[in-house]
């Protein structure tokens, strides 16, 4: 859940689905704009290539469907789609720039888009789409903006965000209200200390250590404004550990939280060790096929903090031979009729304003379910990637060991967290 990797993780795990009786291709999107047009100027023809990531053949009728209403609402464009598996698609992607052969719109994860944006290759959006900022939400095009480089390199495409589930019964069990649960840090940890009281220590309420995410919502400073360098080191982020460190040895966490053995809050709350975790809008509906007896006794509330944004979008390559083509697709593909029939298929949220008025995501059923994705849905204007896209995994690995050592007590917390800037600094360096 806490890389871009999450969401193509999604949107490959959904179930098959067609897009029969979506309607889609109406040339007016769901706002009632035309959202075909290139804003960029410049008539839209020819033939163009859109590259997505892992989408068949769950989602051929869906991509298909898309691309047919576009060529016949501009006669004589020809789309050609592409598709490249999820093993090595970044990797794919840097070959495919290196030689020249970058699609003319492409999907891209933020941290995928990066070292494109780093080797001039992608086209700056924003400057090219006056309407980009005004159609979508403000941390999905924030998403493809990057330390040290003006522009916006991407459209926002699909979207998901944290929610906070409780096991209600649970919560009940042990004297805490399921209506009234912890909205901050220091509301957890109290209710965390009620549940290991009342269990006797069966039962875990917190059951991850902090990260990045945790410094951000802490105020903290995660980068340079140049992107060079880390900054987390500051007395901010030493406290949230402290924080941590005790509740750690007040035995609040499990002890194996801080090793690689660990199963993960998500797997502990399933089998009903932990009563919080973190995940998706749509967990519950997994989680009614993993634990159809734990399903309708979870409730949702809104993440604690900023909610975190994961995002996918599509870029344009800066050399496109047919430019307003290009960024005509990108808006097509992304506008909010399309946006809405792809997130009924699969469990991810539309990326524009307009889809904010969408019953579908703004409206519960009354089930749990129903409500939590009403909580994700909502929480969507206020989302922001909280992670700077240049922590990737390695660094991110390097980080979380510092702060295993801080939380254990083998080091103090500014220590550990000295320690982690300086390596992570190194390793955007090497």
């Amino acid at each position: 859940m806490r890389t871009s990797h999450w969401m193509r993780l999604a949107v490959a795990a959904a179930a098959a689905a067609t897009l029969a009786g979506c309607g889609l291709g109406d040339p007016n999107g769901s706002d009632g704009t035309d959202t075909g047009n290139a804003a960029a100027g410049g008539e839209v023809k020819g033939k163009v290539s859109l590259q997505t990531w892992a989408l068949k053949p769950k989602f051929t009728a869906y991509m298909e469907g898309v691309i047919d209403a576009f060529e016949k609402k501009h006669p004589g464009v020809e789309v050609d789609w592409l598709d490249q598996p999820g093993d090595g698609y970044s990797e794919k992607v840097l070959s495919q720039a290196a030689g020249g052969s970058l699609p003319d719109v492409v999907n891209l994860p933020p941290d995928f888009a990066l070292p494109l944006v780093e080797r001039n290759m992608l086209l700056d959006v924003g400057k090219a789409d006056a309407t980009l900022d005004s159609d979508y939400v403000a941390g999905g095009t924030a998403a493809y903006r990057f330390a040290g480089h003006d522009g916006t390199y991407g459209y926002p495409w699909y979207l998901n965000t944290d929610v906070n589930y409780w096991n209600a019964e649970l919560l009940t069990r042990y004297g805490l209200d399921p209506k009234k649960p912890p909205a901050t840090l220091d509301e957890l940890i109290t209710a965390a200390r009620t549940v290991k009281r009342k269990s006797g220590g069966s039962v875990y309420l917190m059951s991850r250590k902090p990260g990045l995410m945790d410094f951000a919502n802490a105020g903290v400073k995660l980068m340079s404004d140049d992107g060079t360098r880390f900054t987390f080191n500051t007395p901010e982020a030493a406290a949230v550990l402290d924080t941590y460190r005790a509740a750690f040895k007040e035995g609040l966490l499990p002890k194996d939280v801080l090793t690689e053995t660990y199963a993960g809050n998500t797997k502990l709350f399933s089998s009903g060790t932990a009563a919080w975790t973190t995940a998706g809008g749509n967990y519950i509906t997994s989680l009614a096929t993993d634990n159809p007896g734990l399903a309708p006794k979870v409730v949702s509330s809104p993440a604690i903090g900023i909610p975190p944004l994961y995002v996918q979008g599509l870029s344009v390559s800066k050399n496109t031979k047919n430019r307003a083509t290009a960024l005509a697709l990108a808006r097509w593909v992304t506008n909010a009729e399309n946006q809405a029939a792809f997130a009924r298929l699969t469990s991810i949220f539309p990326s524009t304003k307009a889809s904010a008025s969408d019953p579908f995501f703004s409206k519960s059923d009354g089930t749990n379910a129903g409500d939590a994705k009403v909580t994700a849905f909502s929480s969507l204007a206020q989302a922001t990637m909280l992670e700077p896209v240049r922590a990737n995994d390695a660094i991110k690995t390097v980080i979380n060991q510092q702060i295993a050592l801080a939380l254990s007590g083998q080091a103090g917390s500014e220590e550990a967290l000295d320690t982690a800037v300086a390596r992570a600094d190194q390793m955007l360096k090497d």
